[in-house]
């Protein structure tokens, strides 16, 4: 396996996007309406020029992006990441007017974009989705629900995925570019533990054409995945942001925290936790490179590498923040601390774009797969 280590060019952009973050961002963030778009934030996102660089960038460059920001400043991280996520299959598999349509919006922070693939029905097994898209002359109606979707429902259009039909299960699925005041399209925002903008979507014979599809109709399943394998070692990316802002602050806290004759620090118990997490955070780190490393390359394994990277950096991102907490004692529960913020906004990763059982199977799948072709 490929090792990993950051030059000095590298090292100094994530300093520099780590401070970014934290003095520029986190102050808009501070000003927004827990689990509503930020289009403030958003525009910020656009004319410092990051919400260019989730499009112009490797899977490498992207992860040391995500990772920076969630250092600083959550919110504008996952601002980031919503935007990519909504938008990089118009980019990958949409249509030259699509793109021109919509993805300059985006990268300015105008534009709010979606990824509408989750149902009530069907989240972790997405290709078990029933929104069903029925014939309408030349296009379609859409009929059904979403729920658990990004930026719903104030997003400015959204990625919708959709049963054509034309064959069972995945290779059943069309995806379609949606703006979100198309008729028959409604929606309501959730209350979420994180404080995420995410909703439910509801489709009431919400008319689509041709010129709306993305791809290939029957090949939406592939353009999802694709999305998703490029993201997958980006939200560990996240995750390991999380982490680190977490065990900096534990080892502040320890190291001046007057306790028993000496500080925490002290205390072979403490100093042994906190081995255990500066530990597990570097593990992770250096496979969620590895992963984006291998995508960039077009190695055959990302799928496995991508699914080990987020299992990986979403497990350890929560065993950090929750002992992160543990060390700092009651003042990290009172509102507003940063381990505070980062316990309720930890949780979330090891659900989002496929739960940490189903990376689980997607690895064992993955390695079996490779015995099998010996």
């Amino acid at each position: 396996m490929t090792g990993f280590a950051l030059g000095p060019e590298e090292e100094e952009g994530c300093a520099r996007l780590r401070t970014l973050a934290g003095e520029r961002l986190r102050p808009l963030a501070e000003k927004g309406e827990p689990g509503r778009v930020n289009r403030p934030l958003l525009a910020a996102l656009g004319e410092l020029g990051l919400l260019e660089k989730v499009f112009t960038s490797g899977a490498l460059e992207l992860c040391l992006l995500r990772e920076s920001l969630a250092y600083g400043c959550t919110e504008a991280e996952t601002a980031l990441a919503l935007q990519g996520l909504g938008a990089h299959p118009v980019l990958a598999a949409g249509s030259a007017a699509q793109r021109e349509r919509w993805l300059p919006g985006v990268r300015e922070g105008k534009a709010v974009a979606a990824f509408a693939l989750s149902e009530p029905g069907a989240g972790s097994d997405a290709a078990a989705l029933a929104l069903a898209a029925e014939p309408d002359g030349p296009g379609w109606r859409l009929t059904g629900a979403k729920c658990w979707i990004s930026n719903a429902p104030e997003a400015d259009f959204y990625t919708v995925f959709a049963r054509t039909g034309e064959a069972p299960g995945a290779k059943g699925i069309t995806a379609f570019l949606v703006p979100g005041d198309r008729e028959g399209l409604t929606g309501e925002a959730l209350d979420m533990l994180s404080p995420h903008p995410i909703g439910s979507l509801a489709f009431d014979g919400v008319p689509v054409g041709p010129e709306d599809v993305l791809g290939e109709p029957g090949q939406g399943f592939r353009v999802a995945m694709g999305t998703l394998n490029l993201f997958r070692p980006s939200v560990g990316a996240f995750a390991v942001g999380m982490a680190r802002a977490a065990l900096d602050a534990t080892l502040a806290h320890t190291a001046g925290r007057a306790a028993f004759g000496g500080v925490l620090a002290d205390l072979q118990a403490v100093a042994h936790r906190v081995a255990e997490m500066a530990t597990r955070t570097e593990a992770a780190r250096l496979l969620v490179y590895a992963a984006a490393g291998a995508h960039d390359r077009g190695a055959p394994d990302v799928p496995r590498r991508a699914a080990m990277a987020k299992l990986l950096a979403t497990e350890t991102a929560q065993y950090v923040v929750d002992h992160a907490v543990q060390l700092h004692g009651a003042v990290a529960l009172r509102r507003g601390h940063l381990l505070e913020h980062l316990y309720r906004e930890v949780r979330a990763p090891r659900i989002y774009e496929g739960a940490s059982e189903v990376q689980r199977t997607i690895i064992a799948k993955e390695l079996y797969r490779e015995v099998a072709a010996r």
